[in-house]
């Protein structure tokens, strides 16, 4: 395994990040760097809202000015969560060119990238219903149809396979069974057996790891380096939080 991980996403990867966490340290060692840029609801290429906090959008963190930053070093790729935009009413097109916009930025620093697909299956079984329910509680200023929802993520999940041959990233198919009635979000009895195999990125066997209780907590409370909470702009330098168990994380 790699010495750094560097991971993009949503709140898929915010619930995740300590089974990632965990297994990149057992595979790594006590020294491994994961630097994430995620947040609930996060975007891609625009400023993104969840309850009173603001994210800037992923290609517009400090994530990429930390890369330059920093020596080099082995590192693996995610790029995950790629359809979460499709809420916020932005094309597949545009979804599309941000998700290659990440790959590309990312190939300066690795060639070693996995970019997962959208889960279709779990999608095609919503009910309006229950649509309109994940909506209004994630999305509340939302006003994409079930229809228009099924068509962009169709297109956006027809075009990653081109995406990721052209670039040479590795494509990892999200597993039907890895979803419950929340369509979008894994459940969390399948949060370890998926996370691991996302960021096995092709190799045989990743061990998992472990991540106790108060990490757990100090993960899901870390400050990312810039957020708007309420309004008011916060800043909090990444410095790199080193974990007791080890491990050093850094959020953008």
């Amino acid at each position: 395994m790699p010495d750094r991980i560097v991971a993009l996403g949503a709140s898929n990867l915010v619930r995740g990040l300590p089974t990632l966490v965990a297994a990149a340290r057992a595979a790594s060692g006590p020294t491994v760097e994961v630097l994430a840029a995620l947040g609930h609801g996060r975007s891609y290429g625009g400023r993104s809202v969840f309850l009173a906090r603001a994210l800037p959008g992923i290609l517009e963190c400090g994530l990429w000015r930390e890369l330059e930053r920093l020596p080099a070093a082995p590192t693996r790729a995610l790029i995950t969560d790629v359809g979460n935009d499709i809420l916020y009413g932005h094309s597949a097109e545009q979804v599309l060119a941000w998700v290659g916009e990440a790959a590309d930025r990312l190939l300066r620093f690795t060639r070693d990238i996995v970019l997962t697909d959208l889960p279709l299956a779990s999608i095609g079984r919503l009910t309006k219903a229950k649509y309109l329910a994940v909506r209004s509680l994630l999305f509340p200023g939302c006003r994409v149809s079930l229809e228009q929802a099924r068509e962009s993520a169709a297109r956006i999940d027809e075009g990653l396979p081109a995406l990721a041959a052209a670039r040479g990233l590795r494509l990892q198919h999200l597993r039907e069974e890895w979803y419950g009635f929340d369509p979008i979000h894994m459940r969390p009895s399948q949060w370890r057996e998926a996370w691991l195999e996302i960021l096995a990125g092709g190799d045989a066997q990743i061990p998992a790891g472990r991540s106790a209780r108060g990490e757990w907590l100090r993960l899901y409370f870390l400050r990312p380096e810039r957020r708007w909470l309420f309004g008011r702009e916060q800043y909090t330098a990444q410095r790199g939080t080193a974990l007791p168990a080890g491990g050093i994380v850094r959020l953008y």
